[in-house]
């Protein structure tokens, strides 16, 4: 019965605080932080493209928009807002069960704001990387990410355009680690948005990329790399997993930015075939029938033909 009450509550809850969200706009609105970041670098796509033959309303522009709409409200209204909250409380009652009733390993409340947020910045972020790094390795969360290297040509949206269960992967991973650390919703929407405002900027057609800031921020000239069709011997799995900060593949030597990559074609070998459409892609992973793996042997081989040709 508890359990099923936190699902009543969840989606009640979730739909309230949806149409508050947008029926009331604030400064701390997270519904109008995201359009307006959106807007903001799509116009600085506008002005300053890179790929200056892209059109504004690039191929599959729409499809991505849509990506946002639904991994960031629609998903959530539909249940994933149930299913976590459900989540976290039978792992607290598991924990109850040996007496742990809080998981707060370290109090950084007495630390400055800034460092509380440069704090969590840094452990989010290179747990994301890690899960990133998995996601291209292990066969069964590549067939998740494939829907995010569906992209052909790249825009601020792209960043959104991924499979539903990476939002599970990535939260799931992340929970324990940052809840051990205690932070307050409040450093935890700030770290959030300005992620959100670098993964805009990492996908966008814009041009910016080099200086000291690139060794430290992920950027675009560094992440179209990642989205190569075409993968480098030494880098059969790929390359540059950071999300919001590049210093990690930089540490660990999976950086890798041979080039001015702005013309290079994007996507995975056998993406033809992909599917178009959304539900096309959300269900592709489920299929029990998949045309090979991009890390199977013949693949890689082809991508790596690819690559000699074009150096």
């Amino acid at each position: 019965m508890k359990y099923f009450r936190i699902i009543q509550d969840s989606f009640i809850g979730y739909f309230n605080y949806l149409v508050g969200e947008i029926t009331n706009p604030s400064w701390g609105n997270y519904f109008y932080w995201l359009i307006g970041l959106s807007l903001l670098v799509w116009a600085v796509e506008i002005l300053v493209p890179w790929r200056r033959k892209q059109k504004i309303f690039r191929k599959d522009f729409w499809l991505d928009s849509f990506y946002i709409l639904f991994n960031f409200f629609l998903f959530s209204l539909i249940g994933y807002n149930a299913i976590s909250n459900v989540g976290v409380e039978l792992f607290n009652d598991f924990l109850s069960l040996f007496g742990i009733t809080n998981l707060v390993a370290i109090e950084v409340q007495a630390f400055p704001v800034w460092a509380q947020l440069a704090i969590m910045l840094v452990i989010a972020d290179f747990i994301q990387w890690n899960v990133h790094r998995q996601l291209h390795r292990q066969p069964w969360l590549w067939e998740f990410h494939k829907v995010h290297h569906s992209v052909k040509e790249m825009g601020f949206a792209a960043q959104f355009r991924f499979h539903f269960m990476e939002t599970i992967i990535y939260k799931t991973v992340q929970y324990i680690p940052l809840a051990m650390i205690g932070f307050g919703i409040q450093e935890f929407i700030i770290v959030h948005m300005f992620a959100v405002l670098v993964g805009h900027l990492n996908h966008a057609n814009i041009g910016w990329g080099y200086g000291i800031f690139g060794y430290i921020f992920n950027n675009p000239k560094m992440h179209i790399w990642h989205h190569s069709k075409a993968l480098p011997e030494e880098h059969p799995h790929g390359m540059n997993y950071g999300l919001t900060l590049s210093i990690w593949d930089y540490l660990f030597g999976t950086a890798y930015v041979p080039h001015d990559g702005k013309d290079i074609e994007l996507g995975f070998e056998g993406d033809e075939d992909f599917p178009k459409t959304f539900t096309g892609q959300v269900v592709f992973p489920f299929r029990k029938e998949r045309p090979l793996q991009p890390n199977d042997t013949l693949q890689k081989e082809k991508s790596n033909l690819v690559y000699r040709e074009r150096k």
